[in-house]
């Protein structure tokens, strides 16, 4: 597994890390105690050192497994996890006591002393632009309750908004090659600033992986169901905002017009992102070992050709961006 540096000044973690959404059992198939350690287990024998989380996923869960977990490994891993869509805050109740008392929760649940990274999670535009939550967080850095702070954003407007901000390490992004409006300015601007970048539904909820197919269905309590056109939160968090059958389509035509021969599908669609040196971090989400693995092997792997890299932003260009939903 390679590494990359986190943002300037901060830390070296994995090229792929790993999103822990699902070890919280918000969606789809609940995963069990001991599932979720062989998860992790795989993951850190995998040489990934960056696990992502927040304080909502499972009310808690996601984070207190995690914490568990970290106690009986040697292995270093940083965490990052986040505030801000909580009921009591979410999505206008922001306050440093809030934030303060949130930042205690997970650090209780995570069992350690200080938290690695607290980012923002996908707050309203209106209170970034404001920027208080930007001053309760470096006094956070200042009173040693968290090491570094980062931002997970939903359109590239307050990812620009968040650059701004002295002390920022990171922003966490939906980048894919469904969701490539990012390469036009935030992602030059994030590396010029030395300010790293996570990205998380690389995979677009699945979608390019190539299992699907316009028969495939979800369970009830999975996202990819009840949150295909954005009846819960943000259209683009599901399917990177594509309608499930369109994604289909295009999912197709990139297996049969892009894919090389000696690739499959996850394989390309991880490798196209890594090749982006403004990325220091994909975080996949895995339901078993086996997943963690070959999520994990795309780090060896060798770049794409750039011909290849050219054809693939054309097709966006050409095919994906005017079906794009959801704030982009």
């Amino acid at each position: 597994m390679k590494s990359r540096d986190l943002g300037k000044g901060g830390f070296k973690v994995s090229e792929v890390g790993l999103g822990c959404w699902q070890l919280g059992g918000d969606w789809g198939d609940s995963i069990t105690k001991d599932a979720a350690f062989a998860i992790m287990k795989e993951a850190v024998g995998q040489g990934i050192t960056f696990f992502d989380t927040a304080n909502v996923y499972g009310a808690g869960q996601s984070e207190r497994v995690i914490g568990e977990f970290i106690k009986q490994t040697e292995q270093p891993i940083k965490v990052a996890t986040k505030f801000g869509r909580g009921s009591d805050v979410f999505p206008n109740h922001y306050s440093e006591k809030a934030l303060r008392t949130s930042v205690d929760e997970s650090t209780r649940r995570l069992g350690v002393n200080t938290l690695d990274v607290l980012q923002l999670h996908c707050i309203p535009t209106d209170v970034l632009r404001k920027g208080e939550v930007f001053n309760w967080l470096r006094k956070l850095k200042e009173d040693g309750m968290i090491k570094e702070f980062g931002a997970s954003v939903e359109t590239v407007e307050e990812g620009l908004l968040c650059l701004e901000q002295e002390g920022l390490l990171s922003l966490q992004v939906i980048f894919n090659l469904y969701r490539q409006k990012l390469l036009d300015v935030l992602l030059p601007a994030a590396k010029r600033l030395g300010v790293g970048i996570i990205v998380r539904l690389p995979l677009a909820s699945g979608l390019l992986t190539g299992k699907f197919s316009k028969k495939t269905r979800f369970p009830e309590n999975d996202h990819r169901n009840y949150n295909q056109n954005g009846e819960a939160f943000n259209v683009g968090e599901t399917f990177a905002g594509l309608p499930f059958e369109k994604g289909i389509e295009l999912t197709e035509t990139i297996k049969n017009d892009f894919l090389p021969a000696n690739m499959t599908m996850t394989q390309l669609a991880l490798r196209w992102i890594l090749d982006h040196d403004a990325v220091s971090c994909i975080i996949p989400g895995a339901s078993s070992p086996q997943q963690v693995k070959l999520n994990a092997d795309v780090s060896n792997m060798d770049p794409l050709p750039i011909e290849l890299h050219k054809k693939l932003r054309a097709f966006y260009t050409r095919e994906v961006h005017d079906s794009i939903r959801g704030a982009y």
